[in-house]
């Protein structure tokens, strides 16, 4: 094998994928994972595989490896890209992670600008309660861990952040090394906040308390008219993903 097969659901999506055609039949016994000359790298039947820009599949810690053995070890006969998203996260930090550092970072500040945690409902009084009660503690956790000052608004209507807290998360990603920055950069839209994937990343919340805390208005309407199938399908997949991502910064 030369290289990790595209990985990326949405790409495979946009190049024409046709699942009963080009499904990838998985062509590996064993799966293991070894130290050379420093990083720890997946083997595939003894032999390393390579991320798409034919770079080594090389992580930087042996828990971080052994993420990715746990999924190539995982698959059936086809493989399952979706299932894969720590190999994912790996391939992108080693293929992108010098390289897109500058934009990766400002995306992840705009978040800040407009974070989940800083629009809080009007009503009904249950749900305003609940916010100020889960939410305010974490903005008052980004003021004090973080050097990061948010100012909360009631209603939708968009509120600029400072230019000052704004900078200050810019500055805060790119502190970050490539595999803590990519996988952030993964957190971040999926919660909502910018403020809660720093606390993710620092250990300050598990992946499942993050997620919780992202889906409060979520939750609150689900409580009130219900949920379907596919909708709870989706929840959990994104919890599912939320507490990958915890493993992941604790494997770094």
């Amino acid at each position: 094998m030369s290289h990790i097969p595209n990985l990326d659901p949405n790409i495979a999506a946009r190049k024409g994928f046709r699942e009963s055609e080009e499904r990838l039949k998985r062509f590996w016994t064993d799966v293991s994972v070894e130290p050379r000359d420093g990083p720890h790298v997946v083997l595939l039947d003894g032999r390393p595989p390579k991320t798409p820009a034919g770079s080594p599949y090389a992580l930087p810690t042996e828990p971080l490896a052994r993420l990715g053995a746990d999924e190539w070890a995982a698959q059936g006969e086809f493989i399952e890209p979706a299932t894969m998203v720590a190999s994912r996260l790996a391939a992108t930090a080693i293929d992108r992670g010098s390289q897109a550092r500058e934009a990766v970072a400002e995306e992840i500040a705009a978040y800040a600008g407009s974070d989940l945690l800083c629009y809080l409902a009007e009503d009904p009084t249950s749900l305003v309660e609940r916010q100020a009660r889960e939410w305010t503690p974490w903005r008052d956790w980004a003021a004090r861990e973080l050097g990061v000052t948010l100012e909360p608004v009631e209603g939708i209507i968009h509120r600029p952040q400072s230019p000052e807290a704004v900078a200050r998360v810019r500055d805060l990603a790119l502190s970050l090394d490539p595999f803590s920055l990519s996988s952030l950069a993964m957190a971040v839209p999926l919660l909502g906040s910018a403020v809660l994937g720093f606390a993710l990343q620092r250990g300050a919340l598990s992946g499942e308390a993050a997620f919780e805390l992202s889906r409060l208005d979520e939750a609150f309407q689900e409580g009130r008219w219900g949920v379907d199938a596919e909708a709870a399908e989706r929840t959990a997949a994104r919890c599912a993903e939320a507490q990958l991502l915890e493993r992941w910064f604790r494997a770094l």
